[in-house]
C-alpha cells in the first residue's frame, strides 16, 4: 500500500513558478515509476510529466515540455514538479501517481495509486 500527498499548489501570477511536491508512504515506493497528471474543471484529467524508478528516465507532455521539471528523491519517498513559466492554462488540480501496471505512462488507468490532489491557479 502507498499513500501520497500533494503539496505546493496555489495562486502564482502568468510567468511566476511553483514547485508541487509528492510525499509517499509505504517502502515500495521507490520500485515504482511516478506520474503527474492535472485535472481543470470540465474537462478529462490528462498526463503532465513522468518519471521512472531511478529517476534516468522522464516524459513530458508537449504543452509542459521546456517549462516543467519533474525529479525524486527516492530516500525521501517524494517526487517534484517543478514548474516555470507558467501560464493560465495550466490552472488545473495537479495529481501524482504511482504506476504499477504495464501499459502507457501517459494514460491515468495504469496507475492505481493517486493522491487527493493540489490545486494550482494562474492569473493572467
Amino acid at each position: 500500500q502507498v499513500q501520497l500527498v500533494e503539496t505546493g499548489g496555489g495562486l502564482v501570477q502568468a510567468g511566476g513558478s511553483l514547485r508541487l511536491t509528492c510525499a509517499a508512504s509505504g517502502r515500495t515506493f521507490s520500485t515504482y515509476p511516478v506520474g503527474w497528471f492535472r485535472q481543470a474543471p470540465g474537462k478529462e484529467r490528462e498526463f503532465v510529466a513522468y518519471i521512472n524508478q531511478l529517476g534516468a528516465g522522464t516524459y513530458y507532455a508537449d504543452s509542459v515540455k521546456g517549462r516543467f521539471t519533474i525529479s525524486r528523491d527516492n530516500a525521501e519517498a517524494t517526487v517534484y514538479l517543478q514548474m516555470n513559466s507558467l501560464k493560465s492554462e495550466d490552472t488545473a488540480v495537479y495529481y501524482c501517481a504511482v504506476k504499477r501496471k504495464s501499459g502507457s505512462y501517459a494514460t491515468s488507468q495504469w496507475y492505481d495509486y493517486w493522491g487527493q490532489g493540489t490545486q494550482v491557479t494562474v492569473s493572467s
